[in-house]
């Protein structure tokens, strides 16, 4: 079944590579030389991206973290950040899952409270993986306890709600997917339905659950397949390609996905049982990988083979794609749009486009923490990032329309 579904979504992601396989396009918007058309084929709704989207920037908000080495003890100093919610009064809720607390901060960095401690009673985590507000309440998510807490601004219990338990692996994956005001999604797994994503909002679950969707490495264009060697008498060990394909997907408001191949700037909107709704295109120029981008990314295997002269792996290298990949990943935010990291030589940048596949602009992205991800609220995003030392700072930025 899986695999059905993931064929309906690949036959929209390849159709209409060339506008004129598509019919007669019809203008949606225009602004500067930025153009959307939208195009309806085989009730697939077809929406192309072509020009250069409005300019925005993340003017510096604050930052949170310790400034110096001294600044040891304080609420300041964070143990593991794995998630941040920004809450509607206008404060930085911080998930620190090595001190199993949630520390509050305002927008002007100073500390207003602290609550949660370690333990499986009310209240207490074990593992607080994320965090997000959905509707006047806070929703902690504690895979290993199998559980969803709720909170008010202020810190106070207000009940949990049950989940598998004993999930462990990225925060960036098994974690809340905030796509509304009232609407988020929890990582979930089952022996019957694997992974997926299950729905909630201020009251309980939605009823919603949505599949993950799976695709196999060698069907991704552009490589993909990691390099698996043996050697040690039985020691197994994966080699990730470095420039391969990444396939990206996330859930959206009412049970939809989108998803996407890494290799080509095309976005499928799908409905749980895997009809294609939309297909958001966007057209950019190729860019080459450089040589030397090249031989660093595979350093890795290469000491390995100079240094392991009984490894047996499956290839003797990785294939050189004939160019870089458009996507590094997808998020939606919960007003609804959808926010693209696209991969460029000049630095990675992130492109947002309304719930109707419209590109609306284009802002550098900032660097953040591996295995995490940017919260979205209102004009405000907050991503978590490490330092030099690997102390982890959570820093607040403001979206603003640049010459506006």
């Amino acid at each position: 079944m899986m695999a059905m579904k993931w064929f309906r979504i690949r036959l929209a992601l390849l159709a209409c590579a060339l506008p004129a396989a598509c019919g007669q396009q019809h203008p949606g918007s225009q602004a500067g030389n930025l153009t959307t058309t939208f195009d309806t084929v085989g009730g697939v709704v077809h929406v192309s991206n072509t020009g250069t989207p409005p300019e925005w920037r993340l003017a510096p908000v604050v930052s949170i973290g310790p400034k110096t080495l001294t600044d040891e003890g304080g609420p300041e100093e964070f143990g593991w950040v794995t998630a941040v919610a920004l809450g509607p009064d206008g404060n930085v809720f911080v998930a620190d899952t090595r001190n199993h607390e949630v520390r509050v901060f305002g927008l002007d960095g100073v500390h207003q409270r602290t609550f949660g401690r370690e333990g499986e009673g009310p209240g207490e985590f074990r593992s607080l993986y994320s965090l997000a507000w959905v509707g006047d309440r806070l929703l902690t998510f504690d895979p290993h306890l199998g559980r969803l807490g709720g909170f008010t601004a202020q810190g106070e219990w207000l009940g949990q709600r049950r989940t598998v338990a004993g999930l462990s692996g990225s925060p960036a994956d098994i974690r809340l997917y905030p796509v509304g005001a009232n609407e988020v999604f929890r990582f979930a797994y089952g022996p019957e339905r694997g992974s997926h994503w299950v729905g909630h909002d201020g009251g309980g679950d939605t009823g919603d659950t949505i599949p993950r969707l799976t695709v196999e490495p060698e069907e991704l264009p552009g490589g993909g397949t990691p390099i698996i060697c043996q050697w040690g008498g039985g020691i197994i060990s994966f080699f990730e390609h470095p420039f391969g394909t990444r396939f990206v997907q996330h859930p959206g408001s009412g049970g939809i996905i989108y998803a996407a191949w890494g290799y080509d700037y095309r976005i499928a909107v799908t409905e749980p049982d895997g009809d294609t709704l939309r297909v958001i295109r966007r057209a950019l120029p190729e860019e080459p990988i450089p040589d030397e981008e090249w031989a660093a990314g595979n350093v890795d295997f290469d000491e390995f083979r100079r240094e392991t002269s009984d490894a047996d792996c499956d290839r003797r290298g990785f294939t050189r794609p004939d160019r870089q990949s458009f996507i590094q990943q997808i998020f939606v935010a919960p007003d609804g749009n959808l926010w693209v990291e696209v991969i460029r030589s000049a630095g990675n940048r992130w492109e947002f486009f309304d719930t109707e596949g419209r590109l609306l602009g284009s802002v550098p992205a900032v660097p953040h923490k591996d295995r995490t991800v940017p919260v979205f609220r209102g004009e405000y995003l907050a991503t978590i990032r490490q330092d030099e030392l690997d102390l982890d700072h959570v820093d607040v930025w403001r979206l603003e329309r640049v010459n506006e």
